[in-house]
């Protein structure tokens, strides 16, 4: 059985000796905040304890706007015995996320405005804020569009075929085109498929050590290049998926300097890992995922990418398989792995400890950023705003254990790592959880 979130209702807190990083006000210091009925009342220093309040003492805790993955997989419909709306909105709380957005290839795709408003009103006993990602064709089958307006109606806030990309250029057109006039934008999983036909892992070295069918780069490179040209003919808004290529990178840094509304992500397995893995873990599928982890060249590029800002956002393509589904021969097992939780400590293991990236930029990925791409309700650490805050040990070292995941799915390639960054508490909707294994 999965894990269960507890939380306990507090409507008055005051939060004493954080600090308090919210990027999306350039704001970065120590300070106190108090909140009263659930909205930021104040933020100041030595503020007055108010009666009647619970109080956090977080003098070594950081305190931020909760966080946003604009890319999670959780299931449902259709394969709840690897995850529900439920258990991945637990798994985003454990990953200090109140907000997620859940990509549409479910069974069925999520083309239909039942669907969206389905996972929407699942969603709302949770400490999470749900925003799905409708299909941008019919079953997700690159042959008619959805119902676009009738899905953005629903709730949905961008379109996406992810599993693969929109399958031709004219319906990417005719897509970008009505997401335009909607006002969210398209966000493409950049595949050619041809090229990446029965692949298994990175084309390369690897590959061929290992007798495995290769994926190259370029088949990612093709659609990224097809699509930001396709935006700068349309107007419309297009966000590249988890990125893993170096020349993904340099055409959206060119494109960015054209002044062409395209934005992107990368994953923390795509910062972290090379193709090396799959021969230094002797084959194991949870070092399967699609895109698939690349070269060290590849990685440092995704680095320097967030680094000077070409990447927008660090999302976790959180995608959970069944154990048995995952115990299968390295080319005939499910690509993806699951990430909501393992997101805070291989970035700042792996970007903030070697002062790759400020914690303050870091953060500004998974809050500002997404939500502006996807023009969601802005979440700030300001008077007179709904608390929504994650509290975080960017200094605790913990040891990931597949175990204890909130996920129903088990699929990790970083159990028993030793990590550095733990999330301590959540608060949203007046909800109050605190990490049992912090």
């Amino acid at each position: 059985m999965p894990r269960t979130i507890k939380t306990k209702a507090i409507k008055n807190l005051l939060i004493r000796g954080a600090r308090i990083i919210d990027p999306s006000q350039a704001l970065d210091k120590h300070g106190d905040v108090v909140i009263e009925n659930g909205i930021i009342t104040r933020v100041g220093d030595n503020l007055a304890a108010p009666q009647h309040f619970e109080m956090v003492d977080a003098r070594d805790l950081v305190v931020s706007p909760g966080w946003c993955d604009m890319h999670v997989h959780f299931r449902e419909p259709g394969r709840e015995d690897e995850e529900t709306i439920e258990t991945g909105c637990a798994a985003a709380v454990a990953g200090g996320f109140t907000a997620a957005c859940p990509m549409p290839n479910t069974s069925p795709a999520t083309d239909k405005r039942e669907i969206v408003e389905s996972i929407i009103k699942k969603s709302k006993e949770t400490l999470v804020e749900v925003y799905p990602i409708a299909a941008a064709t019919k079953g997700r089958e690159g042959k008619e569009l959805s119902e676009m307006a009738e899905l953005v109606e629903a709730g949905a806030v961008a379109f996406s075929d992810d599993g693969c990309a929109i399958a031709t250029a004219e319906l990417t057109r005719r897509a970008m085109e009505y997401a335009n006039m909607l006002g969210v934008p398209i966000i493409e999983h950049a595949e050619e498929a041809t090229l990446d036909d029965g692949g298994a892992m990175n084309e390369g070295m690897f590959s061929t050590k290992l007798g495995l069918p290769g994926m190259p780069t370029v088949a990612e490179d093709i659609i990224v290049a097809r699509d930001i040209l396709l935006a700068e003919y349309t107007g419309a808004k297009v966000h590249l998926a988890h990125l893993s290529s170096a020349r993904s990178v340099e055409l959206i840094r060119w494109a960015k300097q054209r002044g062409i509304q395209v934005s992107c992500e990368v994953t923390p397995h795509h910062f972290t890992l090379t193709d090396e893995a799959v021969m230094v873990s002797n084959y194991d599928t949870n070092t399967k995922m699609n895109p698939p982890l690349r070269s060290p060249r590849d990685v440092d590029a995704m680095i320097a990418g967030l680094q000077d800002g070409t990447i927008d956002v660090i999302a976790t393509d959180h995608a959970p398989h069944a154990i048995e589904e995952k115990d299968a021969e390295f080319a005939a097992a499910p690509f993806g792995i699951i990430g909501l939780e393992t997101a805070l400590g291989l970035i700042i293991t792996r970007l903030v400890k070697p002062n790759m990236l400020s914690l303050a930029d870091a953060i500004a990925k998974i809050t500002a950023a997404p939500r502006r791409i996807l023009n969601l309700p802005p979440v700030q650490i300001k008077e007179g705003q709904p608390a929504n805050l994650v509290f975080f040990s960017p200094t605790k070292t913990w040891r990931v254990d597949k175990t204890k995941s909130y996920s129903k799915s088990r699929n990790t390639p970083f159990h028993g790592w030793d990590l550095t960054g733990r999330v301590f508490a959540v608060y949203n909707k007046q909800q109050w959880w605190v990490n049992p294994d912090f």
